[in-house]
């Protein structure tokens, strides 16, 4: 058995981490000391104690356990568990603790329903997955979701010590440890308590021999843990989150968080997200502030696609840079999405005919085209004519921004409408 299952704790007191969930006081605390358990769904990353938590809340009921993992359960063993439903067996209830909850499908998942809707069957979930994307939303409705977080490093050198200590018992290994080994390896973990403990495992068996004993040095402990502290799927919510956080430190204009989510992604080798984003970013939050930014940023980019990792980084990182220090505008983002917004909602509006295509034999006797003035012909290459459907002849989209380019555009379209003596309606933000 693998040490991190032979010091798995045995009481909420034990456990490591969660502080916001199963301090005293807290609500799961609350619930589990209550001795009424309700439907849970445990969510959070791998490592961390949801498992554990579901034993001891197990452990402290009467009720009848039963352990499913939705990598390898069927429909069959679901029945199975129904089929003891009002037996002797299930007495006093049936508590499920079905683990990775996110691979069972949609009809696995339903199939529960009815047993935890009449409380026949109490559920126990966990998921490293999002639970608002992966579980059955009948199932979320019936359930309280409690988030788990990566354990701190400080929290997590308790657990690594404990099994350093539990290596002389279990594993009869006396070991001499030098000093920083249990931080090293707790930092070098990613918050994964389970993956700290394995670490502490492995350090314990390749320790070097010594007279009575076996050494285990920093340089050892460093080399069995390190990258380990990456938390990365280009699929997950770790993936989703790290590209959240990348755009958004940029449009804040901190470049210091922005180069350290460009480094996770670059370290997890994510390059085409990484470069993805930051076309978007240049498009979205810098804009029309700084027009030549997207040009730019997509040298940087067709750079960095070209040089390939690890060189990536440098053009990479100037351009994150570039954008974070631009000035910012969304005037041409939000203006898109005001216009998409009509479409889709099917405020459109027949095409006026002077726009309409003239280029053809009969277009004159359909009226196409007719009444169409070409600005080139006229002052200032501008002349005022309606281009919106009838529908929407009034709508407006974009709204000029309070930066210089866009304040230097706005001018300049004010110009024009007093060469034909008119003002420009549109408001500075």
């Amino acid at each position: 058995m693998p040490l991190a299952d032979q010091i798995r704790p045995d009481t909420l007191d034990d456990v490591v981490g969660q502080e916001h969930l199963l301090g005293k006081g807290k609500p799961l605390r609350r619930i589990i000391e209550s001795g009424h358990i309700p439907n849970m769904i445990f969510y959070g990353p791998s490592g961390i104690g949801k498992t554990t938590v579901a034993r001891i809340i197990a452990s402290s009921t009467n009720m009848k356990l039963y352990k499913l993992n939705g990598t390898s359960a069927s429909t069959a063993d679901i029945k199975a568990i129904i089929g003891e439903l009002g037996t002797f067996a299930s007495y006093n209830g049936v508590l499920l603790y079905l683990d990775e909850i996110q691979y069972f499908n949609k009809k696995q998942q339903q199939s529960l329903l009815e047993f935890i809707e009449d409380g026949s069957i109490t559920l126990i979930a966990s998921t490293t997955e999002n639970p608002y994307f992966y579980v059955y939303s009948a199932i979320l409705s019936r359930a309280t979701v409690f988030e788990f977080k990566p354990v701190s490093p400080q929290e997590t050198v308790a657990a690594v010590r404990r099994a350093f200590d539990a290596c002389d018992s279990k594993l009869g290994i006396p070991l001499q440890i030098e000093d920083g080994v249990c931080e090293a390896i707790a930092f070098g973990c990613g918050g994964d308590v389970r993956k700290a403990i394995n670490a502490v495992e492995l350090c314990a068996l390749s320790a070097q021999p010594q007279e009575g004993c076996s050494f285990v040095s920093l340089e050892l402990a460093r080399d069995l843990s390190q990258r380990s502290s990456m938390r990365y799927d280009r699929d997950g919510d770790e993936h989703y989150d790290i590209l959240s956080a990348f755009q958004k430190s940029i449009r804040g204009s901190d470049e210091n968080a922005a180069l350290h989510y460009l480094a996770r992604l670059l370290e997890a080798g994510d390059l085409p997200s990484a470069c993805r984003r930051l076309l978007v970013t240049a498009a979205e939050d810098v804009g029309l502030a700084y027009p030549q930014a997207i040009a730019i940023v997509k040298a940087c980019v067709d750079s960095a696609l070209q040089v390939g990792l690890p060189e990536a980084c440098l053009p990479l990182a100037q351009g994150v840079i570039l954008l974070c220090t631009a000035p910012k505008s969304n005037s041409a983002s939000t203006a898109i999405w005001d216009a998409l917004a009509d479409v889709r909602s099917g405020h459109t509006g027949e095409i006026p005919a002077h726009l309409k295509d003239s280029h053809y034999g009969g277009a004159k006797k359909m009226g196409r085209g007719l009444t169409y003035q070409y600005p080139h012909q006229f002052a200032h290459h501008y002349v005022e004519q309606q281009y919106l459907p009838d529908a929407l002849k009034d709508k407006v989209y974009y709204t000029f921004g309070d930066n210089k380019v866009e304040q230097a555009a706005m001018e300049y379209r004010r110009m024009l409408r007093r060469s034909i003596g008119k003002e420009e309606p549109q408001e500075e933000k």
